[in-house]
């Protein structure tokens, strides 16, 4: 598994659809909450970088999305969760804040944008 794969992967887990957040279907095809969007961003060993992923969600109330985003803490834990790449591991821990709720335009969307730090444990 590449490192984007490895990406895709870990926001795919949650039992939601993923997208890219360059790739979002639009128009017609445009998806329905609840989903994920995330950002892709890769480097190598010794150079962390911020990945960003939001969970979106329809719904009047913040219970479901709070849940969804409690579920993804719970996976990587007090420390980090690690998955297996080609050429080494993908190092994930809890970025600072972690999560943060926004507005948006439709009162009847939530959105929670989710920080996490990762390190591409490889050479290249």
């Amino acid at each position: 598994m590449d490192k984007e794969q490895a990406i895709q992967s870990f926001w795919s887990s949650f039992g939601l659809t993923a997208y890219d957040s360059s790739t979002i279907p639009t128009g017609d095809n445009a998806p329905e909450p609840p989903y994920i969007t995330y950002d892709v961003i890769t480097d190598s060993i010794g150079a962390p970088v911020l990945l960003t992923g939001s969970l979106w969600y329809r719904s009047n109330s913040w219970a479901g999305i709070t849940h969804k985003k409690d579920e993804i803490a719970a996976e990587i834990g007090y420390g980090y969760k690690i998955i297996s790449i080609d050429g080494g591991y993908l190092y994930i821990t809890k970025g600072t804040p972690f999560a943060q709720r926004m507005a948006d335009e439709d009162d009847s969307i939530r959105r929670i944008v989710i920080n996490l730090m990762v390190e591409f444990l490889t050479a290249y």
